[in-house]
């Protein structure tokens, strides 16, 4: 069993590929001496480029996937100046502070699902495969996907899918998972598909898989994925050294709209202060917008399908 599980973490990691990695690397603006957070370690590519480059320097990374946390262990078991924190990155602040850590010099995040859920069929993240209904990214939390599928009701069904899924058959698919599950409960992930399929008319079947938004709605409500990156967002920029930058990598437009606006904020003057002469200090922008938007190259998408919805904005602190 230790040998197949062994086996199995290598041909993940060789699967996979982290979406954006040179330029997100690049614009990290990395110093040797200085101490980093890799928000979303994952299977701990990016953190492995940020190792290379900091022999003074020290990186915290955060993941609440248990898998992912052993997978990464070893991955980056030749460096020994790095700690692997098992929380989410909204609890960033706290922990760090917990490690006498009160500034960093850079922060990066790789936002949404990862490769090794996606790829392994009993997290319940695919379409594709059938699995028991989960989508926890936490595998310790309560509430899965099959809670929400077989107990919300029709107005809460109705919500997730129009507003994380932006779901334009949300009402018909909320009725019909409804119909379904007063027969039997919804158990898995195939189930939910046909239930999907049923709800559309057929020519949206031809365009896209049809149960994309729906999957991508549930598991943004089992993880509170938007209202976490809010908040780990503002303490981000909090924590961040003047010079310090974030980068961060989305790849969808729910996400990279939180982003844009919370970076818009902090990097444009108050409109009541835009027209004055003069503007207090406290009223500048904290944050200086590097990229408004980077995308993967043909290249990359040619050999990772992955990131072609992928986009990377970059800001640098400019004050406290």
């Amino acid at each position: 069993m230790l040998y197949l599980k062994t086996y199995l973490m290598g041909d993940l990691m060789m699967k996979h590929k982290s979406v954006l990695l040179e330029e997100s690397i690049e614009n990290l603006n990395i110093k040797v001496d200085g101490v980093y957070v890799d928000a979303t370690l994952g299977f701990g590519g990016h953190s492995l480029e940020i190792l290379k480059r900091i022999n003074k320097g020290f990186l915290f990374a955060f993941d609440q996937d248990s898998e992912a946390i052993q997978y990464s262990t070893e991955r980056l078991k030749d460096y020994s100046n790095f700690k692997i924190i098992k929380s989410n990155f909204s609890n960033m602040q706290e922990c760090l502070n917990k490690e006498g850590i009160k500034k960093v010099d850079g922060i990066l995040f790789d936002i949404g699902v990862s490769s090794m859920q996606l790829d392994e069929d009993y997290r319940g993240f695919s379409y594709h495969n059938d699995a028991r209904l989960d989508m926890r990214m936490d595998m310790d939390s309560e509430f899965s996907a099959y809670e929400l599928v077989n107990e919300y009701d029709y107005n809460n069904l109705v919500r997730v899918l129009r507003d994380y899924g932006e779901e334009k058959y949300a009402s018909s698919i909320a009725k019909n998972i409804i119909k379904a599950r007063e027969i039997k409960k919804i158990e898995t992930t195939l189930e939910l598909v046909e239930i999907i399929k049923r709800s559309m008319p057929a020519k949206e079947l031809r365009d896209g898989h049809p149960a994309r938004k729906t999957f991508q709605a549930i598991r943004i409500e089992v993880n509170h994925e938007l209202d976490v990156l809010v908040s780990a967002l503002e303490q981000a920029i909090d924590l961040l050294n003047v010079g310090g930058r974030i980068c961060i990598i989305t790849f969808h437009s729910l996400e990279d709209r939180i982003v844009k606006n919370i970076f818009r904020k902090y990097s444009e003057v108050d409109s009541k202060f835009s027209k004055l002469p003069y503007v207090p200090d406290e009223y500048m922008p904290k944050l200086k917008v590097i990229s408004k938007g980077i995308v993967p190259s043909d290249m990359e998408l040619s050999e990772n399908n992955r990131a072609r919805s992928s986009r990377l904005r970059v800001v640098e602190k400019i004050r406290d």
